[in-house]
């Protein structure tokens, strides 16, 4: 039984378990400590009557709301058929344009290492590039190691290179997209569960080909080969570098080389983005709680209960849906959708749990503006 338990899920999908539940926890304390910057800098914004470095942060933050939920599918849909039917044409536009998305959002997981390393020998203040604006050794460090990093990318194609690539667009999607409340989420999650059913099981029958497996493997031209042939830079410039296999998406080997196992970053940022939001709430509730000096729950719920997490439930329902996804892919040797998966096992724990517990309602709508000071929820 543990030989066959083996061959059902081997090193490859080992990795993409563990890297995955690292990158939904560490992008959802990024995004909790973000929110606790941001209520520092407004503290002091306040007390300094000066408020535009809090708002500035603030500003970098999106929240969905129910309308954008509904419609998100939608427009995946409409860039998976453009991408599907005219990738030729797009193709190197597109290149460019994840190269730079991918700089910033590894930039962006640099940074808290690049700010303890510069932290002993140069202090914090902002240096000012003009127009450009003004930026802190630690940012300009994570910048330029993220630059090096892409540009190394595009030379080789090397898939450890696109995996740290999207691994910062997972963790930057986490901590800068925000989640409002439970009806949202649900909204969100559904409609992307369907999105995923049908592009991976119903668009065959249509276009006779899996779309959504098809763009999420096929590797783009390199933008210096294209570029060597625009300019006429002879034979040998830029025709030694390899396609690129772009980083919408997490590949690993497996142990003996001859397979990958593949994840797509949408299939850790969704799931992430409600780990997020029940995270914020669990603080939240946390901090409601000492601020009443009591914390007891409905009196048919042991304490046992109350004090397991939204997040460990949540987090624990995601790792199980990962699991019985990668069992079924390896039992029908087809690709699945994780979706049809994963929005079930972490949902259902989650609605369960916040029913019994009595949150279900507060949960639902706007949670975090049940007070009259909505900031509070995140002081210490």
């Amino acid at each position: 039984s543990i030989s066959r338990a083996y061959s059902l899920v081997d090193s490859s999908q080992v990795s993409t378990f563990l890297i995955s539940i690292l990158l939904i926890v560490y992008g959802s304390f990024r995004s909790l400590n973000m929110d606790f910057e941001n209520q520092d800098k407004e503290k002091d914004s306040s007390s300094t009557a000066g408020s535009f470095n809090g708002n500035s942060t603030n500003n970098s933050i999106q929240t969905i709301d129910s309308t954008q939920a509904l419609f998100l599918p939608i427009g995946a849909s409409v860039s998976l058929l453009v991408m599907f039917f005219f990738f030729d044409s797009v193709q190197v536009v597109f290149t460019i344009c994840t190269a730079v998305l991918a700089t910033i959002a590894f930039a962006f997981l640099l940074l808290p290492m690049c700010q303890y390393l510069t932290r002993p020998c140069s202090p914090q203040n902002k240096i000012s590039f003009g127009c450009c604006g003004r930026f802190t050794a630690a940012e300009l460090l994570s910048f330029s190691l993220s630059v090096m990093l892409v540009l190394i990318w595009v030379l080789t194609g090397h898939w450890l290179l696109m995996d740290a690539l999207a691994m910062g667009l997972c963790v930057a999607m986490i901590a800068f997209v925000r989640l409002p409340s439970l009806k949202v989420s649900c909204l969100l999650l559904s409609g992307l569960l369907i999105y995923d059913v049908f592009w991976v099981f119903f668009s065959a029958y249509i276009f006779n080909s899996n779309v959504m497996v098809k763009v999420a493997t096929q590797p783009a031209d390199n933008p210096l080969d294209v570029l060597s042939r625009k300019l006429h830079l002879g034979p040998n410039v830029g025709r030694d570098v390899p396609r690129l296999s772009l980083p919408g998406k997490l590949v690993f080997p497996s142990s003996t080389g001859s397979h990958f196992s593949m994840l797509g970053i949408g299939d850790i940022v969704m799931p992430g983005l409600l780990l997020c939001f029940v995270l914020r709430y669990d603080n939240y509730k946390k901090q409601a709680s000492s601020d009443s000096c009591s914390a007891p729950g409905p009196g048919n719920i042991s304490g046992r209960m109350q004090k397991v997490s939204y997040f460990h439930c949540t987090l624990i329902g995601y790792f199980v849906g990962l699991l019985t996804a990668t069992v079924a892919s390896r039992i029908h040797r087809a690709a699945q959708p994780a979706l049809l998966y994963l929005v079930p096992f972490t949902l259902l724990p989650l609605l369960t749990m916040a029913y019994l517990k009595g949150d279900l309602r507060r949960m639902w709508s706007e949670p975090f503006h049940s007070k009259s000071s909505s900031s509070r929820f995140l002081e210490v």
